[in-house]
C-alpha cells in the first residue's frame, strides 16, 4: 500500500495587486452584489413574517445571522451584543418549531428580535470591506466544519 503524500497544493492568486486592492474596497461599493444580497435576505424575512417561509428561506436567514455574528466577533457593532444574542436565539426557536411542525411561524418578540438583527446586519454591510466579509465567511465555515456551531434541534425520533 502506497503512503499518502502530505503535499497539498496552495491556491495561486493570479493577480496579487488586484486582489489586495479589491480586498480594501468597501462592500457597499459593489452595488449589484449588495442589491442581490439584501433582496435575498429581506425576501426571506418577509416570507417568514407572512408565515410562508420554506427551509430555503430559513437557510438564507441562518446564513445572514451567522455572518452578522462573525462580523460582530470581528469588532463590527460590538456594542450590540444583546441584538446578536436575541436574534440568534429567536432564529433557533422558530427553526426548532418549524422543524417539528414543518411550518415556520414567528412570535411577536421573535419578529422584533429578527428585524433588529437584520438591521444590524445591513449596517455592518455598509461599513465592512471585502476582506472583512471574506474573514467573516471563513469564521462561519470553520465553525460549521469543526462542529462548534449550535445546530437547530430537529425532531426527536
Amino acid at each position: 500500500m502506497r503512503k499518502r503524500s502530505k503535499y497539498r497544493p496552495k491556491p495561486v492568486i493570479v493577480n496579487p495587486m488586484g486582489y489586495v486592492i479589491e480586498s480594501m474596497t468597501p462592500v457597499a461599493l459593489h452595488d449589484s452584489f449588495m442589491v442581490d444580497l439584501r433582496l435575498t435576505n429581506h425576501m426571506a424575512m418577509a416570507t417568514l413574517t407572512q408565515g410562508n417561509a420554506t427551509k430555503a428561506d430559513i437557510n438564507v436567514l441562518i446564513n445572514a445571522l451567522n455572518v452578522m455574528e462573525s462580523l460582530w466577533r470581528l469588532g463590527f457593532g460590538v456594542e450590540y451584543r444583546s441584538v446578536v444574542d436575541t436574534g440568534l436565539r429567536a432564529l433557533r426557536s422558530v427553526g426548532a418549531r418549524g422543524v417539528e411542525s414543518n411550518k415556520f411561524i414567528l412570535k411577536a418578540d421573535e419578529m422584533a428580535a429578527l428585524n433588529e438583527a437584520m438591521e444590524l446586519h445591513d449596517a455592518q454591510l455598509e461599513v465592512i470591506t471585502v476582506r472583512d466579509m471574506e474573514r467573516a465567511v471563513r469564521i462561519v465555515h470553520d465553525e460549521v466544519k469543526y462542529k462548534r456551531a449550535t445546530p437547530i434541534q430537529g425532531k426527536k425520533t
